[in-house]
């Protein structure tokens, strides 16, 4: 049976070059901060690699300090400023409403999207005082918010602005991402293992000017931003990964167009089979590689292990460290009642192929006649 990946939210397979450019890391010695030549050729890997990101992103690569992921990263930025208000909406990631549990939450509507009247209300209250976190694309629904309007606003406050990018970045202008310098975010959250490159690795970037204490204290590492010996082999990874994307973006957005094309037909063939069915942010903007799609009257978690027995991968929500299936907090705050319990996330990637869809209907649709 062959099995099908359809779960690229949660981790994208890892790309050709960067298996390589791990690979080429691995075995000989190299601390980044040792001065001697196997140490040296170590530094040149990750700044190298910084390089790349930077140019990824639209950043200067003095912005960008290596982390362990985008837990990490988005940790830092929220923990960076204790004298300031966190401000952030009920759909972010767990990465973020966990590292600020007292955050004041803007409401969303029925897609997700933030309400750009209540935030202004709220910096009204704390302007000048205020940490502003807003995602760029939301994990589960793909839904993408209006970053540019939240920055615009914000700044108008004097509040800092966080944006965690992990899903947009490495996607294109058509998934929601804008570049550091030309966004004027003061803080972005990326991740390798979301386009190809390791997991584990992540990088926080940081607008220049603003100053931000590391998360992790230590030798002094990515200029005494984040302490601990560099991840070679995932930083590698990271770089290869976006000059991957990099060299091959115009053939990358061909993609992303057609994963569009693929998407609308699942969602349609399901609907239309189905009209009960519901897919959430379908009116909005949304990430060309994702589908939220509830099944009424079927748990989440059954259909995961259905469509698993099925030989394709898909989830529910984000992933969990646990492994379990959870509620989905995201949906919950879109107020989608007992539908947050009944569905599941269809994400693909860059290496998805439109045999992968046709697949996966021709089970949804024998799960939701409850053949399987």
């Amino acid at each position: 049976m062959e099995h099908i990946y359809l779960d690229y939210n949660a981790t994208a397979p890892l790309r050709p070059e960067a298996k390589a450019a791990m690979l080429a890391v691995m075995g000989p010695p190299g601390n980044p901060s040792s001065v001697h030549q196997q140490g040296q050729a170590a530094r040149a890997i990750v700044e190298t690699a910084r390089e790349h990101v930077a140019k990824l992103t639209d950043a200067d690569p003095a912005s960008v300090i290596f982390t362990s992921g985008g837990t990490e990263a988005n940790w830092q930025a929220l923990h960076g400023y204790p004298d300031r208000t966190i401000i952030t909406t009920p759909v972010e990631h767990m990465a973020v409403l966990s590292a600020a549990p007292d955050a004041l939450l803007v409401d969303v509507d029925a897609d997700g999207l933030i309400d750009c009247d209540h935030l202004e209300h709220l910096l009204k209250t704390y302007k000048d005082m205020a940490l502003v976190s807003v995602m760029m694309a939301n994990n589960e629904t793909g839904v993408i918010q209006p970053l540019d309007q939240v920055i615009e606003l914000a700044h108008a406050y004097g509040a800092i602005v966080h944006s965690d990018a992990v899903q947009s970045c490495g996607k294109g202008a058509r998934n929601g991402f804008i570049g550091f310098e030309a966004s004027g975010v003061d803080l972005l959250t990326v991740s390798a293992h979301k386009m190809g490159g390791a997991t584990g690795i992540g990088a926080l970037l940081v607008r220049d000017g603003v100053k931000i204490p590391p998360l992790i204290a230590g030798g002094g590492q990515e200029s005494r931003r984040r302490g601990g010996t560099e991840n070679l082999t995932g930083i590698a990874s990271f770089g290869a990964a976006a000059t991957a994307i990099i060299d091959n973006m115009t053939e990358i957005s061909g993609h992303f167009d057609q994963l569009a094309t693929w998407h609308k037909w699942l969602e349609d063939e399901i609907t239309n089979a189905a009209p009960d069915a519901v897919i959430f942010g379908q009116g909005v903007k949304r990430l060309a590689n994702t589908s939220a799609i509830a099944m009424p009257g079927r748990r989440a978690e059954t259909q995961v292990m259905q469509f698993d027995l099925a030989g394709i991968a898909v989830s529910a929500g984000a992933a969990c460290s646990s492994g379990k299936v959870a509620n989905s907090h995201v949906l919950e705050a879109m107020k989608a009642g007992d539908l947050a319990q009944q569905t599941i996330r269809v994400s693909s990637g860059w290496n998805s192929k439109q045999s992968d869809f046709e697949r996966f209907v021709e089970i949804w649709l024998q799960v939701y006649q409850k053949q399987v």
